[in-house]
């Protein structure tokens, strides 16, 4: 047998597989920070179920996430090298999510938000596996140490000290939807109108942006600091000729409301920020094309979705 499962067999007229995609994207997503590699680790996760032999699978769920989870491992412990010497700040590739509810809206925020993902950074890869698995899939002990093939005892204490240390990094914001929705607004409306002193209103004194280009188009190579600096920049960026009849629209990105920067029918960026106390702390813009592919639309007209469980 390769896998337990305390779950119910899943019904036999659908694959697997197809049946908890979104939650495989879900794991392999939160564990890399990347659209890109994360469509590749279920492509890689695909092969191995169709090469495996499927009457020692006994539960396909718990094989699959196992699958994916150990594939991902793989892939964050060679792309942290990577990153290493990776041009100018790096921030997780963006997501278009949506929700049904305001609770779920609530826990997409919580789980899967630009700050959080930025937090998830600083695990090393095993403890990043073992904190997205417990605390964001709810899964038990036993059953990650089956999954990463680690004493259950290991896994406890790997888990205690990734919940400690996320939750000392993790920061507190506004989570209430109207305030966003309010400043999101006035913050659109001041970057494209040019506005230089309605944006600085919305920024707090200690405001901080990251602009990820990664060398592949013009974008600030350090973090820029303070409500004159960011607002400035902020404004240049979208006064420069390459950004003419660029636009701004309002998106839901990784469970919160950002913004997404549009040129003819082409998303080009996308800001998600951090609001506390009613103004802007920390803003993400993220430029990379190559890290852009979570937030173009399919050609059903979807985003690639990403799931919080089952």
């Amino acid at each position: 047998m390769l896998d337990h499962d305390p779950t119910p067999a899943e019904p036999r007229d659908i694959d697997p597989f197809v049946a908890h995609r979104r939650l495989l994207f879900g794991t392999a997503y939160q564990m890399l920070g990347t659209v890109t590699d994360a469509e590749d680790v279920l492509q890689d996760a695909w092969i191995k179920w169709h090469e495996v032999d499927r009457d020692s699978v006994t539960h396909p769920k718990s094989y699959l996430v196992r699958t994916v989870t150990n594939l991902a491992l793989n892939r964050l412990t060679s792309a942290r090298a990577t990153r290493e010497t990776y041009v100018g700040p790096w921030l997780p590739e963006p997501l278009l999510t949506t929700a049904t509810d305001a609770a779920q809206e609530t826990e997409m925020a919580d789980t899967v938000s630009t700050a959080m993902l930025v937090v998830l950074e600083t695990l090393n890869p095993v403890e990043r596996a073992v904190f997205v698995l417990r605390e964001v899939f709810g899964y038990s002990h036993a059953e990650i140490a089956g999954f990463l093939d680690k004493p259950e005892a290991t896994v406890r204490q790997i888990s205690h000290r990734a919940k400690n240390h996320v939750h000392s990094r993790r920061p507190r914001f506004d989570a209430d939807p109207s305030t966003r929705t309010e400043i999101t607004e006035k913050f659109m409306a001041a970057a494209q109108g040019g506005d230089v002193n309605a944006l600085m209103e919305l920024l707090a004194p200690e405001v901080t942006l990251w602009n990820d280009g990664g060398g592949k188009v013009t974008a600030a190579r350090r973090p820029l600091f303070g409500p004159d600096h960011v607002a400035r920049w902020l404004l240049g960026a979208m006064a420069k000729p390459t950004s003419a009849g660029v636009r701004l629209e309002s998106a839901c990105i990784n469970g919160e409301l950002g913004l997404i920067a549009v040129l003819g029918d082409y998303r080009i960026g996308a800001l998600t920020y951090d609001i506390r106390d009613g103004y802007i702390e920390n803003i993400r813009f993220q430029v990379n094309p190559d890290k852009l592919a979570g937030i173009q639309r399919r050609a059903d007209g979807e985003s690639a979705g990403v799931s919080v469980g089952e």
